[in-house]
């Protein structure tokens, strides 16, 4: 199956693993994936992630186990949205990248120096292509 944007699919696969209460969830691997993977981990949004080369997938499967609440068992991932997409693309200079809920949440940019979130593209002081936001 062809999909036409594959970081859409992505991002519409966790969360509808959330909103079933699944753990984990198997993802069609790539290299912008599975770097958005890290990004998240990294961020605290997710619990693990396996990067498996086997199956019937060319590049793999991301397994990623989803991270929930303790107390409330409430995913710990309230909202994940793209801002970009194939028809409409968003880029943002390194100065005017927006704030998600006034820094709390995480923009993923794809930047010249690699995918990265709103924070290190500042430091770095580089724009690219607002790929998604996480909060």
């Amino acid at each position: 199956m062809q999909v036409t944007d594959p970081i859409a699919d992505y991002l519409t696969r966790i969360r509808n693993a959330q909103m079933a209460g699944h753990r984990i969830v198997e993802i069609p691997a790539s290299n912008l994936k599975k770097r958005i993977t890290e990004i998240l981990y990294e961020q605290g949004y997710i619990l693990k992630y396996t990067f498996d080369s086997e199956g019937a997938h060319k590049q793999g499967v991301i397994k990623i186990a989803l991270k929930y609440d303790p107390l409330t068992k409430k995913p710990v991932i309230q909202k994940l949205a793209r801002v970009s997409r194939p028809g409409l693309r968003r880029f943002s200079n390194s100065s005017s990248i927006p704030r998600v809920i006034n820094g709390l949440g995480t923009m993923i940019v794809s930047t010249s120096k690699g995918v990265m979130t709103d924070k290190q593209a500042k430091e770095h002081n580089v724009g690219g292509e607002l790929l998604c936001y996480v909060y």
